[in-house]
């Protein structure tokens, strides 16, 4: 089985290769336990209930992870996966939460994962549901949903998200880390339809529904804590990204993260936007700039030893940040994990690289293996130890 690529999108999803993966992140989780554990000891807190939406790729599986095999959390994880059938794989979050389930069994750990749309109330019910039969408070609420299209619960209107700049067209180099080809990419500005439209789908209206509503019901703790994942980036990304349509949407996540704090703070509680490192996710190759930039980034911090993936990331999200007393935050009240990315040295050098970059050099100045290697490796491809020759 190979991966089908067509226009920077891979159809395919390879199943032992994404189980070997997760497996992988669950055998490094192990390993970073120990220092886990050490912060628990001089932390008031301990996550004991974990509800993980979008808990089946990236870095909310990294999150479900970290909480169950670090912490011993029971975890329940809300993902809208398609299994395999007899004429097609199934999608990767499928494999993931699979190996997942199988790993939490043999570690004595209790944990549900629910195949269904996140954003329909319905699935609500169905939470709330299982954590009253399971005697599950939640203390942590972790919001990691990514997707193009959601669905309003009130009106049954459904709603689609673009990434495009908004008020004038945004140009910029790309490199198509696959065939080594760079050019120049045109996107013309969101209508103010779209650039609504992806804030309701990408915003944080559809968490402020599922914390309310897990609140009123008495399955979410006084004292219970939530964040959601949030990106920055470089200045010259943000035309096409913070300061474009899903930039918007960002900002009003980021704008909810206090709605909800105030609303979880007398009880002891609290909410944050977490702003994460960039990294490799199924749809990086087709976002104009970004896998020049990204492929850049990565050659610049694994040379200077601070390159991290999701799991990376997740490690260190609840070691040094979720279980101190008090929680390190920028001015905004935002968890800033991509410290490391955004520090002058590291930008000033993948800047200056990216200006230098041409189709000869781009294999050496930029980490395109690191790349396609990641974005392979999300849909099972290129994963070590498996065999990609097995029927």
């Amino acid at each position: 089985m190979k991966p089908m690529i067509r226009n920077n999108i891979c159809m395919n999803a390879h199943g032992p290769g994404c189980e070997a993966l997760t497996e992988g992140w669950i055998a490094r989780a192990l390993e970073g336990k120990p220092a886990i554990q050490s912060a628990v000891g001089t932390s008031a807190k301990k996550y004991r209930s974990v509800l993980v939406l979008g808990g089946s790729t990236g870095y909310g599986l990294a999150s479900r992870i970290v909480a169950a095999f670090c912490l011993g959390a029971d975890t329940v994880s809300v993902s809208f996966e398609r299994e395999p059938s007899d004429k097609r794989a199934g999608t990767p979050g499928w494999y993931n939460n699979r190996a997942f389930d199988r790993a939490a069994v043999g570690a004595g750990l209790r944990s549900w994962g629910l195949d269904a749309d996140a954003f329909a109330d319905s699935t609500r019910e169905a939470v709330i549901a299982l954590a009253r039969e399971k005697g599950l408070i939640f203390d942590l609420v972790v919001y990691s949903l990514a997707s193009p299209v959601r669905t309003d619960p009130k009106t049954g209107q459904m709603y689609r998200s673009v990434i495009k700049p908004l008020d004038r067209p945004y140009e910029g180099i790309n490199l198509d880390v696959f065939s080594g080809k760079i050019s120049r990419a045109t996107v013309q500005p969101a209508s103010a339809e779209e650039a609504e439209h992806t804030v309701k789908v990408m915003g944080g209206e559809d968490w402020e529904l599922w914390i309310r509503a897990l609140r009123n019901t008495g399955v979410l703790a006084p004292d219970a804590e939530t964040l959601a994942y949030t990106y920055i980036g470089p200045e010259h990304s943000w035309p096409i990204y913070r300061s474009g349509a899903l930039g918007k949407a960002k900002a009003h996540l980021e704008a909810t993260a206090r709605t909800l704090d105030s609303l979880l703070k007398p009880g002891g509680g609290a909410a944050w936007a977490a702003v994460m490192k960039a990294v490799v996710t199924r749809a990086s190759a087709v976002i104009p700039v970004i896998p020049l930039y990204v492929s850049t980034l990565f050659k610049v911090m694994k040379e200077k030893g601070v390159h991290e993936d999701c799991l990376d990331q997740g490690l260190r999200l609840f070691r040094d940040r979720l279980l101190r007393k008090d929680v390190p935050t920028d001015p905004e009240r935002r968890i800033r994990l991509d410290d490391l990315e955004m520090s002058p040295e590291i930008q000033s050098e993948t800047t200056r690289r990216m200006m230098t970059v041409t189709e000869e050099n781009a294999e050496a100045v930029t980490d395109a293996e690191g790349f396609r290697t990641d974005f392979l490796q999300a849909h099972g491809f290129a994963v070590p130890g498996v065999d990609y020759g097995e029927d």
